[in-house]
This record gives C-alpha cells, sequence and structure tokens, in this order.
C-alpha cells in the first residue's frame, strides 16, 4: 500500500468535493468532550469553516450532547464556545463507547445521516475496559464493513490509538495499544479500496498526554487542536480536501 506523506492511502485518490461532503465524528469520551470542553469537533469545524467554506460542508450525525460528569450521562449543551452552530455540533459519539459499540449502530448513523465522510477516533476504551487487541480489531473491520452497507462510497479516516496515563504504569495495556495500532494499519491495508478509501492518520504531531491532556487521557485545548490537525491533514495530504492544519496551538 502506498504511503502518502503521513497517511496510508490509495495512491493519488484525490477526491472531487464539488457537491459539499457531510462529516460524520465517530468517538469515545475524547471525541463527545465533557460539559465545559470545547472538543476536538469544534477545531475541526473552525477548519472546514476556513477550507470549505460556507455550503462547501456538513457536519452531520444522531447526537450533539456533551457528557455531564454529575448526571454521568449526555445531557449537557454547555460547549467552551456557547455560540457553536447547533448542526456543527452533530456527531456519533459516547463516553465509554468503542469500536465494540460503534460497529453495530454505524450503518444506521451513517444511512439516516448522509454521511459521506467518516473520522474515527476509538479503540483506547475497548484496550482499556472490553477487549483485546485481536477482538477490537475484528470490531474495527466490522465497523468498516457495516459502514460500507449503508453507504458503499463511504469514506473513513482511522486515528491510531494515543495511549494514555495508564501505559506509563501498565506494561501489558501499553503493549495491547501498539498491537492494535499494528493490526488497524493492516486492516486499512486489506480494506482500503478506490470507491471507499480508508486513511490512517498519523500520531497527532508533538501530542503530550502530560500537557495536552487534562488528567492523562482526554485532550485539552492544545490536544483538541493537535487531533483535529491530524485528521484535516490526512485529508488534505491524501484526498486535497480542506488544507493543510492552521489552527493556533494555544490554549483557548
Amino acid at each position: 500500500m502506498a504511503q502518502v506523506s503521513t497517511v496510508t492511502s490509495q495512491a493519488g485518490a484525490v477526491i472531487s468535493h464539488d457537491v459539499a461532503m457531510r462529516f460524520l465524528f465517530v468517538g469515545d469520551s475524547m471525541t463527545i468532550g465533557r460539559s465545559g470542553d470545547f472538543t476536538w469537533r469544534y477545531r475541526m469545524w473552525q477548519h472546514l469553516e476556513a477550507t470549505l467554506g460556507d455550503g462547501g460542508y456538513a457536519i452531520t450525525g444522531p447526537r450533539t450532547a456533551l457528557y455531564d460528569t454529575e448526571a454521568n450521562a449526555p445531557l449537557s449543551h454547555a460547549y467552551g464556545d456557547a455560540s457553536f452552530p447547533a448542526p456543527a455540533r452533530r456527531h456519533l459519539a459516547g463516553w465509554g463507547e468503542g469500536w465494540l459499540h460503534m460497529a453495530p449502530v454505524v450503518a444506521d448513523a451513517v444511512a439516516s445521516a448522509r454521511a459521506d465522510v467518516l473520522l474515527v477516533s476509538l479503540g483506547l476504551i475497548d484496550l482499556g475496559f472490553y477487549t483485546d487487541s485481536t477482538q477490537t480489531a475484528a470490531n474495527a473491520r466490522a465497523f468498516i464493513t457495516a459502514a460500507r452497507a449503508a453507504n458503499p462510497r463511504i469514506r473513513l479516516v482511522l486515528l491510531p490509538v494515543i495511549p494514555n496515563i495508564r501505559a506509563e504504569s501498565d506494561a501489558p495495556f501499553a503493549a495491547e495499544c501498539d498491537r492494535f495500532n499494528t493490526l488497524l494499519a493492516k486492516a486499512v491495508a486489506d480494506l482500503d479500496a478506490p470507491a471507499s478509501p480508508v486513511l490512517l492518520a498519523s500520531h497527532p504531531t508533538g501530542y503530550d498526554i502530560h500537557t495536552d491532556t487534562y488528567d492523562g487521557t482526554h485532550p485539552g485545548p492544545t490536544g483538541e487542536h493537535k487531533l483535529a490537525g491530524a485528521f484535516a491533514d490526512a485529508m488534505h495530504q491524501a484526498w486535497g480536501v480542506g488544507g493543510p492544519y492552521a489552527g493556533a496551538l494555544a490554549t483557548a
């Protein structure tokens, strides 16, 4: 499989985007965010606004809320920027949800949202609580198959697992994260296709769990920018979508 700069993709697979592209964010607690967060979804919305412009894209999905830690449920709408437009808040992300949970629901979400592009950050919660690297990789493959059943021309960008603070003291967990990332790269190489391309984004440049997260797992403002940048740069480098990520790596 050819390498396109920092992403794995079909060589030369530049994608025409004359028609507005519909993006669906899929993820776990790092993606849904908690009350008061800006979220990397917000940073990506800013990037899409700057590069694709009004009418050039849409953000879609069945959910809009943040996770409310006091209620222990996704009930909050208190985003860090209250002016974050309601349509741009859409997503398919859940606190404590992984590939295991998203594989059975992604087909319905893609069909109902009419999604064209999935930006996916999953796996850490699976490896931490639910499944080993082999089963997690199998669930990732099932997710891609299900998404394609709903839209045979779906495009996907997958982010490798970023090991969290647990990996520093739990060597078997760290090894499972590394092994899963190897298996995820193999899945991308196996499943990438011209009609439905799959990208493996690079690990976010310079990402440091001690400075880019607020608890060793969940991104703070700089981490949000770096996560959004990993997705944005993968799409730009491989598909010619949007432009290089130019979000300021500064606290908000």
